[in-house]
């Protein structure tokens, strides 16, 4: 917004004088109206899916890669940049705080500070958790870690489980986390770039894992009682899981991650299932247009519920539940970095995944994380270091 310069002399006349408050009242509204505009939400563009309208729109960038988000309340969403750092966004404002109390993180290649996430009881003044590599013989792994937020730090730092995962790798940590709201808690590992992790089960790498939410091993865990299984491990044969996603009505986890050169999945997560990596993948060596391991399908390895040729390299997973986009309910959301777009996938009565949409790919941005807000509404982070907001348009 522009402003007039008043630079015409001012005399004791009285007509001059009578001009002095009304200019100074004007400049007075027109300063304290900057602060406004800079926080207003930068729409930019519309669209249409299902019959429903809806905008996009841009709250903050120059954040690092924000890897991981939660609403902490319906104002303020925490996130994690995968560098090491942990802030608050405030929607209304639009400011973002750094917290202090985050622990050292080994962010190297792949590695980094994770996902962060609640559990649905969650009341200010309870565990927030975290998934992040940390530092151990000059490598990293995935850790479960949980911890407290004051003002703008946080407290009582806890890690949980220190992944038996070490590789010499920097790639595939995972790791998302999920909750089933019974007391329990998924995340994932990658196989941490060394393939026969995939089937080792003395290694967490390459796994879903179930805790409690103090991090002990459940009692019905599916190996909990089998000699040289880690007891911690729900399933395995898992290449890089960057997806987990609860479905609370239904009492199901799904799971999506990144195949080699094509053959990224989506699976409905059983337990003490094996998904078959490297047995078993729809795709093909980097090295040459030739499958990787035994074939497509073998007996006793859980087949995907979807494969993307090419790989769309998905980053995140939501189950949407929300009100906002009644013809979206129910639909798995996926963040795509290589294919650039948002990834919609129907879910139909027979757990089958038919219907595939691609949203948003005029953006042409990596999307890493998809959340829903209280009102129903998408929020995603990309790796350029921006927020942006879905929201519905009647």
């Amino acid at each position: 917004m522009r402003t007039r310069r008043f630079t015409g002399a001012v005399n004791n006349h009285p007509a001059r004088q009578s001009h002095l408050p009304v200019i100074t009242l004007l400049l007075a509204v027109l300063l304290s109206a900057q602060p406004i505009l800079a926080q207003s939400k930068t729409t930019l563009f519309e669209g249409e899916s299902q019959q429903m309208n809806y905008r996009v729109e841009l709250l903050t960038e120059g954040l690092g890669v924000p890897w991981g988000m939660v609403f902490v309340d319906r104002d303020t969403i925490l996130f994690t940049e995968r560098a090491g750092k942990i802030g608050k966004f405030t929607i209304r404002t639009g400011k973002v705080t750094y917290l202090s109390g985050v622990p050292e993180v080994w962010a190297k290649g792949q590695g980094g500070m994770m996902d962060v996430a609640l559990p649905a009881n969650y009341v200010p003044g309870s565990w927030i958790y975290f998934t992040y590599s940390k530092s151990q013989n000059n490598t990293g792994v995935t850790t479960l870690a949980r911890a407290k937020l004051g003002d703008n730090a946080l407290r009582e730092w806890q890690d949980l489980l220190m992944t038996k995962s070490e590789t010499d790798t920097t790639r595939h940590f995972g790791s998302r986390i999920a909750f089933d709201n019974n007391g329990h808690l998924f995340f994932s590992v990658g196989d941490r770039g060394y393939r026969p992790n995939g089937q080792d089960l003395t290694t967490h790498a390459g796994s879903v894992l179930r805790v409690n939410l103090d991090g002990s091993v459940p009692a019905d865990n599916p190996f909990v009682n089998s000699k040289n299984v880690l007891p911690e491990i729900w399933s395995y044969g898992h290449r890089n899981p960057q997806g987990l996603a609860y479905d609370e009505k239904n009492q199901r986890l799904w799971l999506i991650e990144h195949g080699p050169r094509g053959g990224d999945e989506i699976n409905l997560v059983l337990p003490g299932s094996n998904y078959g990596w490297p047995v078993v993948s729809h795709g093909k060596e980097y090295f040459a247009p030739i499958a990787v391991g035994e074939g497509k399908f073998k007996s006793g390895i859980e087949p995907p519920r979807k494969v993307y040729i090419p790989s769309i390299a998905p980053g995140s997973l939501l189950l949407y539940s929300g009100k906002a986009f009644p013809a979206w309910r129910g639909s798995l959301f996926a963040g795509a970095l290589k294919l650039v777009h948002l990834n919609r996938i129907e879910v139909n009565d027979n757990v089958n995944l038919l219907v595939e949409e691609r949203l948003l790919e005029a953006l042409n941005e990596r999307i890493r994380d998809v959340i829903e807000s209280p009102k129903g509404w998408l929020y995603l982070s990309t790796d350029s270091g921006k927020i942006l907001r879905i929201r519905s348009v009647k």
